[in-house]
């Protein structure tokens, strides 16, 4: 079977890969040429551990790279969903435009395979329709499929390789040929269900984590209200055999945890109270960290912003991924506040210049610093938390170890 991935961002790359790398025919086709043409030379378009390695399995495969939508018997769609943080939905306009160029050369029978994050109801409201206003009809001239991504960067092929999938269709048998495709290299289990189930699982997976986390930091704020020990607290009540609390941290980020609670809400207004609860509390965080910055600043005697730097833009550590980073959250608020960020910023997987003050090296960051704020872990600083120096540090993540200048949240 040929196999075309649509879109070949943080999900379409490393699954195109692993496909080829599993003897599946596969062409992956993205609109932008500058990330085609750095593929088609040889290189990975961003760092992700393992992928190098998977990349070049596949080159020898015969995986192949275009701008073009090719003729295939199965297309895998993974394109972009922006979020809209005002409305809190997203905006399946890619989706739907690479449908429509999908049906512009697929053959008759092809299977469509929408891997994109959507709220529940997208397939229902806006892919149908695309298909059925080209006169289509869908079950014989198209197959509709759903099989929403389960990986987070950081650890993206091995989670390829082990994690469950689920694959929704209208047609059981098709949902099993797909199945037969993801399972030339996902170990873990594969359910086969219908569409709507598909979608609104991949939700529910998302907004359970959000609600975790929630507890966890509703916890810090009531810890820190008392000047007590939230880790402490933490540590103490996971000794109990059916307890399991996360840790706290500066907020929530990524383009699923933080975003896809909100479909839920949306959807269901009046009844997803919860939900609701958990995402305000999660979207509260970045201004919590402010203010305990912002009090530690005053008993230190830290007078001015330009004191402080922000370690950490992404959202995760150890990968390159900033969307909906905390971070880049508490620094919008900061501009409101302040009428323009006064802080230094450093992420050593963040070559690219995203936020005003950003800078490349320990070094040019440390310098003339009085305060650090550890948004992210990375590896480089729980390894070796005497980086940071003798500086004051507000660690929100727990990872630089405890003495006079360590503050928590």
């Amino acid at each position: 079977m040929k196999v075309n991935v649509i879109g070949l961002g943080y999900i379409g790359l490393p699954t195109a890969l692993m496909l080829a790398s599993h003897d599946v025919k596969v062409i992956g086709t993205d609109c932008n040429e500058e990330l085609v043409a750095t593929l088609n030379a040889g290189k990975t378009t961003f760092n992700e551990n393992g992928l190098d390695g998977l990349f070049a399995v596949a080159q020898e495969k015969g995986i192949t790279f275009t701008t073009g939508y090719e003729a295939a018997d199965m297309y895998i769609i993974s394109v972009p969903t922006p979020y809209d943080k005002d409305s809190k939905k997203i905006d399946p306009s890619y989706v739907v435009a690479a449908v429509g160029a999908t049906l512009d050369v697929c053959p008759e029978g092809a299977i469509l395979v929408i891997e994109s994050t959507v709220s529940p109801g997208t397939m229902d409201k806006f892919v149908r329709p695309a298909v059925v206003a080209r006169g289509l009809e869908i079950g014989k001239d198209i197959h509709l499929v759903h099989a929403p991504e389960r990986i987070i960067p950081g650890n993206m092929v091995n989670e390829l390789l082990h994690n469950n999938r689920t694959i929704g269709a209208d047609d059981p048998a098709i949902g099993e040929t797909v199945k037969s495709i993801y399972a030339s290299f996902c170990k873990g289990d594969i359910e086969v269900t219908d569409i709507c189930t598909a979608e609104m699982t991949k939700v529910v997976e998302n907004t359970f984590r959000d609600i975790n986390i929630a507890f966890a930091n509703e916890l810090a704020k009531i810890c820190r209200s008392d000047e007590m020990d939230v880790y402490e607290i933490i540590r103490i009540a996971n000794k109990h055999p059916r307890v399991s609390i996360l840790s706290p941290g500066p907020g929530v980020g990524g383009h699923c945890i933080s975003v896809d609670p909100w479909f839920l809400v949306g959807d269901y207004p009046g009844l997803a109270n919860i939900i609701l609860a958990a995402r305000k509390i999660n979207d509260s965080m970045p201004d919590f960290v402010l203010e305990r910055a912002h009090g530690i600043m005053e008993e230190r005697g830290i007078g001015s912003p330009s004191k402080v730097g922000i370690y950490g833009l992404t959202y995760k550590e150890d990968v390159d991924d900033v969307r909906e980073s905390p971070t880049l959250q508490m620094i919008e608020s900061m501009e409101r506040h302040l009428a323009g960020n006064a802080c230094k910023v450093y992420d050593p997987w963040v070559e690219r210049d995203i936020v005003p003050g950003q800078v490349h090296t320990m070094e040019e960051f440390l310098k003339d610093l009085e305060m650090v704020i550890v948004m992210v872990g990375h590896s480089e600083l729980k390894d070796d938390p005497s980086i940071l120096g003798d500086v004051v540090v507000l660690d929100t993540r727990n990872v630089c170890g405890t003495g006079d200048n360590i503050y928590k949240l």
